[in-house]
């Protein structure tokens, strides 16, 4: 180290210290300092302070509450002084703000539906034909998270009717207890009313809100009317309809959640189009457009809204609560809308609830378009067309054998693939034609080994193919014909719920995936199980992908990369399909074996000696008129320099 290094160090060292004292805060300075970070100590200790002191008048408030709610012998005038409490908070519903909760249930062949006095609700519903995963009863609705009431102004008062006890009104005499069965072709109603107080003992008759909900035997649609009698002047009328808010928590009740049939809120807007919100993330939508209907849908079933006209200004939300109460916790769905009102004195709005299975042809009957929940490739015409028009026919038809579903969809694609043989064979044919081209075709690439005679190589090449007879597109075409029909498949048979619960083989249920072996850990894009189908599946695709590349007869050596690519494509399958409906994965490896059935059919009656001698004879014919787009191309060609 030399006198100029140590000066050096010298400098920086004496300039970093003067640098430390120049920017040293004063005195001043650092008391104002000390005295923000205190302030901001104090005032967030004043903020906990705030909070803790809420919090326990929050719990001393619901104690006092529970007290005055348990007190079995009320002291002299408590009665007068609780009805005034009532009276301020709820005006002219004080009456209605206490009481007993009592549910009663109705069902038929169908549904069992337990409709509360608390808010006059369904708070239970369930479908009888059908169990969770774990056979368990499937319940649809769960009254421990259900809202279900009007939201609107009384004499200033923001009320729910979800707070608020209704009476029940029987409209059908032979009814016992509270606990009713619809039995034959007459319907069953019960009416849940809100009365008004006439005074401080009893309510006036003549003057409600009522909920008049309609069984009918097998079916899964309840009709649901809300009636205003005779309180015009109890409501305000302003704005032209009340709100309604319906939320609830959704429960679990498959093994897997499918990624592309996830729990949503499903809407239709008014003489037009069904939408929905995200499957996958939390979501909100808030229009301006009347909708008829919005359903909250799990994978095969959905409890749906419907109005008999139209609601207005809808919110939609869905998310996802970090500390559920219930382990068979899903989603929480919310929906708000306005019901017409227009402040008559009697006024009657028709709707409906729908609550049953995701099943094409009963959603169908019902011409509401709630068909449109099930993920039949919607948005393309030509993917709803396949699964509506050919595979659900025939999908029905074969069940109506009473065949083992693993039985039907071997025997759909087996026609499937009858149908598409001839496009399978077309397509043989032209790998052929092309395989036995191959000596000539690597002939001019010897030819033209330079990079920049890759114009002369490709128009050499096409003339070539010219001569010979032979399109290298006519392959192409054909396997893109087949393309939407492997789509339509990936979308129709998770989304079938006749594989719901439905056992083949190995596998337990053919709509979730098999496991044949549970792991200690989960991996990342695969799972925490291992599924057979999905690893037959991606086998033969692989044995699929390498005869297909014996086959090839060029490209595979120009792109390299893609024949990598071509192997990779299963890996990513394995992962995705590990998870994913075990009726999908075995309808590939069925479409595979039947493919190396096909392929060895071809290769034992297609003679690709006489393919050639063919070609050749096709060559020494005179040459046809070029088409105007290999003139366009040579005159590309020439005006680039290459020109003969």
């Amino acid at each position: 180290m030399n006198r100029n290094t140590i000066i050096g160090f010298i400098l920086i060292f004496g300039i970093l210290i003067g640098y430390y004292f120049w920017m040293a805060p004063s005195q001043e300075e650092l008391e104002k300092r000390i005295q923000k970070q205190d302030s901001l100590a104090m005032v967030q200790y004043k903020r906990d302070s705030i909070d803790i002191v809420r919090e326990l008048e929050r719990v001393a408030q619901k104690e006092i509450e529970q007290v005055i709610q348990e007190e079995a012998t009320p002291v002299q005038g408590q009665a007068t002084d609780d009805f005034a409490l009532r009276q301020d908070k709820y005006g002219v519903f004080a009456n209605s703000a206490s009481g007993e909760e009592k549910v009663y249930y109705i069902e038929n062949d169908l549904i069992k539906a337990g409709i509360t006095t608390l808010g006059g609700k369904i708070i239970y519903l369930e479908l009888k034909e059908y169990q969770t995963w774990d056979t368990l009863p499937l319940i649809l609705i769960d009254g421990d998270t259900t809202v279900f009431g009007l939201t609107f102004f009384s004499n200033n008062r923001l009320l729910n009717t979800n707070d608020l006890y209704f009476e029940p009104y029987w409209y059908s005499s032979d009814w016992e207890n509270d606990h009713y069965e619809v039995s034959g072709d007459k319907p069953f109603q019960l009416g849940m009313r809100l009365y008004i107080d006439q005074d401080e003992a009893a309510v006036n008759k003549d003057s409600y809100i009522e909920y008049l909900y309609t069984f009918k035997k097998d079916d899964y649609m309840i009709d649901f009317e809300m009636k205003f009698i005779g309180i015009d002047r109890v409501i305000d009328d302003t704005r032209g309809y009340i709100d309604l808010v319906w939320s609830t928590n959704l429960r679990k009740q498959e093994k897997s959640i499918d990624r592309f049939n996830g729990s949503t809120i499903y809407y239709k807007v008014y003489e037009d189009d069904v939408d929905y919100l995200s499957e996958t993330d939390e979501d909100e939508e808030k229009l301006k457009d009347r909708i008829q209907w919005a359903s909250f849908k799990q994978h095969f079933f959905s409890s749906t809204l419907i109005a008999d006209k139209y609601f207005f200004d809808p919110i939609l939300r869905i998310q996802i609560n970090e500390n559920p109460k219930s382990d068979r916790y899903l989603k929480s769905t919310y929906i708000k809308v306005g019901v017409p009102y227009t402040g008559e004195a009697d006024q009657n709005v028709g709707m409906s609830f729908y609550f049953g299975p995701n099943k094409y042809d009963i959603m169908r009957s019902y011409h509401l378009d709630l068909e449109r929940q099930i993920p039949l490739g919607w948005s393309f015409f030509l993917l709803q067309w396949i699964n509506r028009y050919a595979v659900l026919p025939v999908f029905d038809y074969l069940g109506s054998f009473g065949w083992n579903y693993g039985i039907v969809i071997l025997v759909l694609t087996l026609l499937l693939k009858t149908v598409l043989f001839p496009i399978a064979y077309k397509t043989y044919m032209s790998s052929a034609k092309m395989r036995v081209l191959k000596p000539e075709v690597d002939e001019l690439a010897k030819k033209f080994p330079k990079k920049e005679d890759s114009m002369k190589k490709q128009q050499a090449t096409m003339s070539l193919y010219k001569k010979a007879g032979v399109n290298p597109m006519a392959g192409c075409v054909p396997m893109l014909l087949q393309f939407p029909i492997l789509i339509a498949m990936f979308r129709f048979f998770p989304a079938s719920i006749e594989l719901r619960q439905q056992s083949f083989l190995w596998a337990t249920d053919l709509s979730t995936y098999d496991s044949i072996m549970d792991l200690p850990f989960e991996i990342p894009f695969y799972g925490d199980h291992v599924s057979l189908f999905t690893l037959l599946m991606t086998a033969s695709t692989m044995i699929y992908t390498y005869l297909n590349q014996q086959m090839m007869t060029t490209g595979t050596q120009q792109m390299p990369g893609m024949k990598t690519m071509m192997y990779l494509m299963p890996l990513m399958f394995l992962g995705l399909f590990n998870n994913y409906a075990s009726g999908l994965s075995y309808y590939y490896l069925v479409v595979n074996v039947i493919t190396f059935a096909q392929m060895g059919i071809f290769r034992q009656v297609v003679n690709e000696d006489k393919i050639h001698q063919r070609i050749q004879e096709q060559k020494k014919k005179p040459a046809k008129k070029k088409s105007s787009f290999q003139k366009r191309l040579e005159d590309a060609a020439n005006k680039r320099g290459y020109k003969k």
